[in-house]
């Protein structure tokens, strides 16, 4: 396979993609290693998983320009996904011996009955990664997978490709067996040959339409189903906010260029504070520098995947079309004599008849929507197929908490946005997919559970 940079289409390198015969060989060898690696104590793949950690810190500066050259991400941006990294693992390595501990329910010590707990590893589970935040989204699921002493067929996205390689080359080189973790490289025909093997789980972060296929593909084989798909995130700016929140919800839905599924997808603004909200977003947009994602000042890069400007062009003229209008940006552009690129755009006047209000953009562009009241904004916030996040900006507890607990979304945020803690279960509901990473749950998501009645002879 081609790693191109789309900065300026320049060739990486070339990589063998792994054949159908390939994929079976692989989910064979797991297979056979993996009671193995499941028999060995938690402490050792605990100090295997913080090998891995030490390598990503040793290599930090390497693996962040090697995510900006063949996504585009601008590279301070990274930097903080790695940087970003860390306290996830820390997470799951401080917590996973609690979560996979035996507990005891019940004792009666009379009739001399105990019933406990206890979790085991699924098996063999395929992880289809994504290409926006591969350090991200991948490590939500290999890293507890393999501490919970699975075996991990990992298939990287095409368009992270040398990232894929490069987590598989730390894991291997911290001590994990390489049949215990396989990187299969490849495109749509790759994953549907791994979907086709036995295996015991399916964790996948991608877009709804592949979610939906993968659900179907499996469907009938009683095994976890895990689909961390996209969302249409929004945020209601209430009447006594300060406009000035502005600066930070720019910054929400344009940072790695929308290309986030918890991005701010839509805002709604109170009539009282609408004037003076969007005069300070726009500010805020202008001073968002485009330019080659290898340097430091640079904020905003090409699109890694330069078929989503269609997606972003077909939004704009359907917005205009139905009256919206265009306060910044609004196009694609031409950097350095390549296309790829797309002008950081912001839409006012919009409705929810509009594309751009409706379906995920997945991109550097944003609808303001001007509400006169919580019940209209809402109403609107909960207009939608997508249940990923929400968000609400407020100084009142109450209003905030109220409007919150009524949002269909997975994570509420209050005046905050686009953020995401190891702490937390990060889980969508609706189109944004099901099951949970992170947090507890994001552990024992990978293991079964197995009731013990217990009675003493």
């Amino acid at each position: 396979m081609k790693v191109n940079n789309p900065a300026n289409g320049n060739l990486i390198n070339e990589v063998p993609d792994t054949s159908a015969e390939g994929v079976e060989a692989a989910y064979a060898a797991a297979r056979t290693a993996q009671p193995e690696w499941a028999a060995r104590p938690l402490a050792e793949r605990i100090d295997v998983l913080r090998k891995f950690r030490a390598g990503v810190v040793y290599r930090l500066d390497e693996l962040a320009a090697t995510l900006t050259a063949e996504t585009g991400k601008a590279i301070t941006q990274s930097r903080n996904e790695l940087n970003g990294l860390l306290p996830r693992i820390d997470f799951f390595l401080d917590h996973v011996e609690s979560a996979l501990a035996e507990e005891v329910v019940f004792e009666d010590h009379d009739a001399g009955l105990v019933e406990m707990i206890s979790r085991e590893p699924l098996g063999v589970i395929a992880n289809i990664s994504a290409w926006n935040y591969p350090w991200f989204v991948g490590s939500n699921a290999f890293v507890p997978g393999l501490l919970a002493g699975n075996a991990v067929l990992y298939k990287p996205s095409e368009f992270a490709l040398n990232t894929g390689v490069a987590i598989g080359d730390l894991l291997w080189s911290a001590g994990v067996p390489r049949d215990v973790f396989a990187v299969l490289v490849g495109g749509a025909d790759v994953g549907a040959a791994l979907l086709d093997q036995p295996v015991d789980g399916v964790f996948f972060t991608g877009s709804y339409p592949t979610g939906r296929r993968i659900a179907q593909h499996v469907a009938g084989r009683m095994i976890p189903v895990q689909l961390e798909l996209g969302g249409k995130d929004p945020i209601y700016v209430a009447s006594d906010a300060d406009p000035g929140v502005a600066e930070g919800l720019a910054d929400g839905a344009f940072y790695n260029n929308g290309q986030s599924c918890c991005s701010v997808e839509r805002i709604y603004v109170h009539a009282h504070v609408y004037d003076a909200f969007v005069e300070r977003f726009a500010s805020a947009v202008d001073s968002f520098v485009l330019g080659d994602p290898s340097a430091d000042t640079t904020y905003l890069g090409p699109l890694t995947r330069p078929q989503q400007i269609e997606v972003l062009e077909a939004q704009v003229a359907d917005a205009v079309a139905r009256g919206a209008t265009i306060l910044r940006g609004g196009t694609a552009i031409n950097h350095g004599g390549h296309a790829g690129w797309f002008a950081p755009t912001v839409l006012v006047d919009v409705t929810h008849d509009m594309a751009v209000m409706r379906d995920e953009s997945f991109g550097p562009i944003i609808g303001i929507q001007k509400v006169s009241s919580d019940d209209e904004a809402l109403g609107l916030m909960n207009d939608t197929e997508f249940g990923l996040t929400a968000g609400v900006y407020t100084p009142d507890a109450e209003r905030a908490r109220r409007m919150l607990a009524q949002v269909n979304a997975g994570s509420a945020y209050w005046n905050c946005c686009d953020r995401v803690s190891p702490r937390l279960p990060w889980s969508g509901r609706g189109h944004s997919g099901i099951g949970s990473t992170l947090a507890m749950i994001g552990i024992t998501a990978f293991t079964k559970p197995k009731a013990w009645h217990r009675r003493s002879g």
